[in-house]
């Protein structure tokens, strides 16, 4: 059996534990936007820490000898090791959540290194099928729960699965990893409706938007009118 060449990863050296314990704790107080919203769920991984840690398992450390005869440059290592330690500072970043310069540079990291592992190993009689470099390998989570690691794997670019006995784990997840991409950059489909005669409010929904559909927003926005309407037909029967 060929041995597999695996470059030590970001995680195996160091971290910087500091600014992802800070990010973590924040997101208790997080409420608009936040996964926790859409249905308690207990053992919640914090997004923050979650996005963090795949990254640098992802991520090869620079300061691993790859291949005989490449000697590794101490100096060199500590720079490129701290871009990477700044990449993960801003990926854990609440208000990055959704940043896409930010989520590219990650992005990037992951296809460098996912790429040099493939070099690496170029000559394995099974290359073609297990180190595709245009092909990031897939990820799966057997035990998602509340569905933070296979969203966050997600977001980094990873084709993601989730799996769970718990049939209100599989609903989440659902709603989280399956539905989204599926309606990705696109408008929605409900009627724009009428001002609200509840009182509740004043802004009808869409109208703060700006017709921009990128991402998942053309599905909120439909989940927002379906609401909208709901709202108003229970307001006129009760």
């Amino acid at each position: 059996m060929t041995p597999i060449k695996a470059p030590k990863k970001l995680i195996e050296v160091a971290l910087p534990l500091d600014d992802i314990n800070v990010a973590a704790a924040r997101e208790k107080s997080i409420r608009h936007g936040h996964p926790s919203t859409l249905h308690l769920w207990w053992a919640r991984r914090p997004l923050a820490a979650a996005r963090a840690i795949l990254f640098a398992q992802l991520v090869n450390d620079p300061g691993y000898q790859r291949e005989l005869g490449h000697g590794v440059n101490k100096k060199e290592a500590e720079i490129k090791r701290e871009k990477l330690f700044q990449i993960i500072r801003d990926l854990v970043k609440w208000e990055n959540t959704n940043n896409e310069e930010v989520l590219n540079r990650a992005r990037a990291a992951i296809w460098e290194s996912w790429r040099e592992t493939c070099h690496l190993n170029r000559n394995h009689p099974q290359a073609a099928e297990l180190f595709d470099p245009e092909k990031l390998p897939a990820f799966h989570d057997p035990f998602a729960g509340g569905g933070a690691i296979p969203l966050e794997a997600q977001r980094l670019g990873l084709e993601s699965y989730a799996s769970d006995l718990n049939p209100v784990a599989v609903m989440i997840n659902k709603a989280m990893i399956e539905i989204p991409p599926k309606f990705a950059g696109q408008a929605p489909v409900g009627p724009l409706p009428e001002l609200n005669t509840s009182g509740k409010d004043s802004v009808r929904p869409g109208q703060a938007m700006n017709e921009d559909w990128s991402g998942a927003k053309g599905l909120a926005e439909d989940v927002r009118r379906y609401g909208h309407w709901m709202r108003e037909e229970a307001f006129k029967r009760i």
